[in-house]
C-alpha cells in the first residue's frame, strides 16, 4: 500500500475537490443510460475516496469497492448510503451480480494484459446478461503525453496539501510510465511535512483494449468524453455481455 492511499487518504478530498467530479460523472450517466436505460445497479471497481460515486449514486444504487481501506472510509463518509468492499479488481469475486460495471482511472494501475485480462474477468463475473461495462483509463498510447502538475487545497481546520505530479515521457516497447508525486502537506498547528513517492502506471494503445475486451467475448464502443478541462477527452471502453437485459 503507498502513503497517497494509506496514510494520506483522509487528505483526498483536499488534493482532488468532489466538486470538480460533476461534469463528467453527468455525461458518464447520460452514456451509461442511453445504453441501458432501466439500469438500477452500479459495481465500482477502484472506487477510491468515492468522488465518482457520490454522483453516481444519483441513478444508480452503487456497489463500492477498492484495495485501499484507508480510501474507503473516506468514501462511507461520503457515501454512507453505498455499501463498500476491500478487493482487488482482478480478484474480485462478490457472488452476485450488477447492471452496469465501472472502473475510472483506478484501471491506470493494471500494468500487463494480463492485468487488464483479469478486470475483464472481474466485470465479465460480475455482470448480469446484457450488462454493460465501463472503462476509463487517464490515457492510451496515442493520447498520452508527459507532464506537469500542482493541486489541492485547504481545510477549514487548517489542514492543507498541495500535491505536485509529474509523469515522464512514455517509452517505446513499455507497457508502463513512471508518475512521480511530491506532497507538502500542512498540520492545522501550521507545520509542513514532505512526502515523495513514485507510481509505476498502465499504457496501452486503443487497439489493445478492443482486443481484449473482444477476447473475453464483450461487444465493444468507444466513446470520446466531452470535456472543458485543458486535457484530451478519455475514452470510454463500453463493453456489453451478450444476453437479454433482465
Amino acid at each position: 500500500m503507498t502513503r497517497f492511499y494509506g496514510e494520506l487518504a483522509p487528505l483526498w478530498p483536499l488534493v482532488s475537490p468532489v466538486e470538480d467530479y460533476a461534469a463528467e460523472t453527468a455525461e458518464l450517466i447520460d452514456v451509461l443510460r442511453a445504453r441501458r436505460p432501466q439500469a438500477k445497479t452500479l459495481l465500482e471497481l477502484g472506487s477510491g475516496g468515492g468522488h465518482v460515486a457520490h454522483y453516481m449514486k444519483r441513478a444508480f444504487e452503487c456497489h463500492l469497492t477498492d484495495l485501499s481501506e484507508p480510501m474507503l472510509e473516506c468514501s462511507r463518509r461520503l457515501n454512507p448510503e453505498c455499501a463498500h468492499a476491500v478487493g482487488d479488481m482482478r480478484t474480485l469475486d462478490l457472488g452476485r451480480t450488477f447492471d452496469v460495471v465501472l472502473a475510472h482511472d483506478a484501471i491506470d494501475y493494471m500494468i500487463s494484459e494480463d492485468d487488464l485480462r483479469a478486470v475483464f474477468d472481474t466485470a465479465w463475473r460480475h455482470l448480469a446478461p446484457g450488462g454493460l461495462a465501463c472503462f476509463i483509463p487517464d490515457d492510451v498510447t496515442e493520447t498520452y503525453g508527459a507532464g506537469t502538475g500542482v493541486s489541492g487545497g485547504d481545510g477549514a481546520d487548517g489542514c492543507g496539501v498541495r500535491l505536485f505530479e509529474w509523469a515522464e515521457p512514455a517509452v517505446p516497447g513499455r507497457t508502463t510510465v513512471d508518475v512521480h508525486y511530491a506532497f507538502l502537506v500542512r498540520d492545522p498547528s501550521g507545520d509542513v511535512r514532505n512526502y515523495y513517492e513514485r507510481h509505476a502506471t498502465g499504457l496501452f494503445p486503443r487497439g489493445t483494449w478492443e482486443r481484449l475486451l473482444a477476447q473475453r467475448g464483450f461487444s465493444v464502443e468507444v466513446v470520446v468524453e466531452s470535456t472543458k478541462e485543458d486535457r484530451a477527452g478519455r475514452l470510454l471502453f463500453l463493453a456489453r455481455k451478450p444476453g437479454a437485459e433482465a
